[in-house]
């Protein structure tokens, strides 16, 4: 392929599709385990923190049935509308997630005036990630250990205990993989469900008028007669919907066809039968309002009924820490990161991945939650902001392929996306009342990662800047230097960003060696704004002349990149290259920070200190340890 052509987007049809051979129901099933886990786990809190919560409601028949029924129309707008129905439409060549919806956007509808505001909006929604990414397994797992206390409340001082225990055996696991093991995750997943919706049935026998909350007319009787407090309650209900953005952020593993099959038979009938007899509870037994979930099962079935959801709840943090390491390559793929080591736990499965950095971040910021706040009823109040957030920013996002991709008529588009921003930010400032009782800690996490986001891109931009000031043009270097100097056997490869110019390692080597190989090779790899590129459009060369090659290797953000494997397979530029006779060649910049206009200097030296801490570009890149040398120089920024 011309040099050319390998710096245009792979066309829409290059990509194979993720999972050929699987079939609907095994990937349904599969979805029940990884995709589900978050929401699934709602009714272990939504429930009970909404009526004995930071802010308590009256158990009365009026409000359980105005909760449920918010509680049902809040699932039934956000998830099954918002998210099944319309935002998964919006899929980057089968990947989900706000980095991606945000590539397909700069794809297919560029505009620079309104790009920048698009890009800062997904790298907040991607810092906002993070920061529920700390708290949901603490969240989850400290919800379920706590149905403990219901079974014998002396144990309650274990809990804590029991909780971190098994988030640090959960993150100690996470370097071997989850492929042998991620195989019984759907069974037990769909076994847990089916236990919710037989809990709620039997409850629901008992006080079949619960099924009039389904009416909206009693959330409205709840929201028109104590707003105020309706208003507040709104923080603890939108807990029934965390983990709706995972639908779509883990629609590239399983297609969105089998996510669908998965939500509309299996758990949204689960979970609202779920939200039905723990109402059907209440109204029969309002000091039940403590641990609804726990206590709707016989006494001798909630010591299994806390192993099951103690399951479930290990399942679902899984899912958010696979989610991590699966956004923060996304983030290094796209720019937004520096190189960190990823090793991947699969062999079969490209996209399973483990990040040494980010999993003990993670597990030392769970444990301090957990420690911190001791309580599932404490860790809600933190919950529940960096989710609204980010629902929020996925609305806006997906308002651009709405109204200039895909070009719905504007007379139901406009509308529909209104009733979506109306019900985020309501829910979204209902949350900010939480933010003295813990609900600043997502909202610094998120501050933290947005700065670190957006001053390695910036700084990644300024720093191409200055070198192309000072970069010579191949031709010039070619016609001079080159044809002057003397050559030696072998080939050298010398990678850069930029794919124009004269690397600043070739032209140090020649500064100071005085001498090149008999074969130049200027390599540039591109990460393309799509998940996968093919084998066909991997590779773009053009001779330069005088044994010099440009080659362009193009991967997707969701790829693994191994350049040796690929420098193998290129064709047109002489003999097939033979790794003990080829010397790779790497530029390492020191920065040095300045008063040129570009970034404050605060921000230069946090840039120079994340290059500093990033993995070398030998082990990213997969280059062998034996044939690289590393030559530096220094730019101001």
């Amino acid at each position: 392929m011309s040099i050319d052509k390998a710096l245009v987007p792979a066309p829409d049809g290059a990509v194979p599709p993720a999972h050929p051979k699987q079939t609907t129901p095994r990937l349904a099933l599969g979805a029940l385990g990884i995709v589900f886990g978050d929401i699934g786990t709602s009714p272990l809190y939504a429930f009970k923190e909404t009526f004995v919560g930071h802010h308590p409601i009256a158990v009365d028949a009026p409000h359980i049935y105005g909760v449920v029924s918010l509680i049902f129309w809040s699932i039934m707008l956000v998830v099954t509308v918002k998210y099944v129905t319309v935002i998964m439409r919006a899929d980057n060549r089968g990947e989900g997630g706000s980095l991606a919806l945000l590539a397909l956007i700069s794809r297919l509808s560029p505009g620079s005036r309104r790009s920048r505001y698009l890009a800062l909006l997904g790298v907040m929604a991607t810092a906002l990630f993070f920061g529920d990414a700390m708290i949901t397994p603490a969240m989850t797992v400290m919800s379920a250990v706590e149905g403990l206390t219901v079974v014998q409340r002396g144990l309650s001082p274990l809990v804590v205990p029991i909780a971190i225990i098994i988030l640090i055996g959960l993150f100690l696991f996470q370097s071997r993989g989850t492929a042998r093991v991620g195989a019984l995750f759907g069974p037990i997943m769909m076994f847990y469900f089916a236990t919710l919706a037989v809990l709620g049935v039997v409850n629901a026998i008992n006080r079949p008028d619960i099924l009039l909350s389904l009416n909206p007319y009693w959330a409205g009787v709840f929201l028109v007669s104590d707003p105020g407090l309706a208003f507040l309650a709104l923080g603890s209900i939108v807990l029934a919907v965390t983990g709706a953005e995972a639908l779509y952020a883990d629609m590239g593993h399983f297609g969105r066809r089998p996510i669908s099959i998965s939500w509309m038979w299996i758990v949204l009938p689960a979970l609202m039968l779920n939200y039905l007899g723990q109402g059907a509870l209440l109204l029969d037994n309002p000091g039940s309002a403590e641990n609804p979930f726990f206590l709707m099962a016989p006494e001798w079935a909630r010591l299994p009924l806390v192993l099951l959801a103690t399951l479930a709840a290990i399942i679902a943090s899984q899912a958010v820490i696979s989610g991590t390491f699966s956004v923060t390559r996304q983030a290094i793929q796209l720019g937004f990161l520096p190189r960190l080591r990823i090793t991947h736990t699969s062999a079969a499965a490209e996209g399973q991945v483990y990040i040494p950095i980010v999993n003990w971040t993670l597990l030392t910021l769970v444990v301090l939650l957990v420690l911190g706040f001791r309580s599932s009823s404490n860790l809600a109040a933190a919950y529940g902001i960096a989710v609204t957030g980010t629902m929020l920013i996925d609305t806006l996002l997906v308002a651009v392929p709405i109204l200039t991709i895909w070009k719905w008529p504007r007379w139901w588009a406009l509308p529909l996306l209104a009733a979506f921003l109306v019900v985020d930010i309501t829910y979204f400032a209902s949350n900010l009342t939480k933010v003295p009782d813990g609900g600043w800690f997502p909202l610094v996490i998120g501050l933290i990662g947005f700065t670190c986001l957006t001053t390695w891109a910036r700084g990644r931009q300024l720093m191409q800047e200055r070198l192309r000031e000072s970069a010579m043009p191949i031709e010039v270097f070619i016609k001079s230097a080159a044809s002057a100097a003397t050559r030696v056997s072998g080939t050298a490869v010398f990678m850069t960003s930029s794919p124009t110019g004269v690397p600043p390692a070739l032209l140090h080597n020649l500064k100071h060696n005085k001498v090149l190989h008999e074969r130049i090779m200027i390599l540039t790899v591109v990460i393309d704004e799509v998940p996968y590129v093919s084998q066909e459009d991997r590779i773009g060369t053009l001779e330069l002349g005088q044994d010099f090659y440009r080659i362009i290797i193009r991967y997707g953000f969701m790829q693994k990149v191994d350049i040796p494997r690929v420098l193998k397979r290129i064709e047109n530029c002489g003999p097939q290259l033979k790794m003990m006779e080829t010397s790779f060649f790497l530029s390492r910049q020191t920065l040095l920070a300045s008063s040129r206009p570009g970034m404050a200097l605060w921000r230069e030296a946090l840039f120079a200190w994340m290059m500093r801490n990033a993995e070398s570009a030998m082990d990213f890149f997969k280059l062998p340890t034996n044939r690289v040398v590393e030559l530096g120089s220094q730019v101001e920024i």
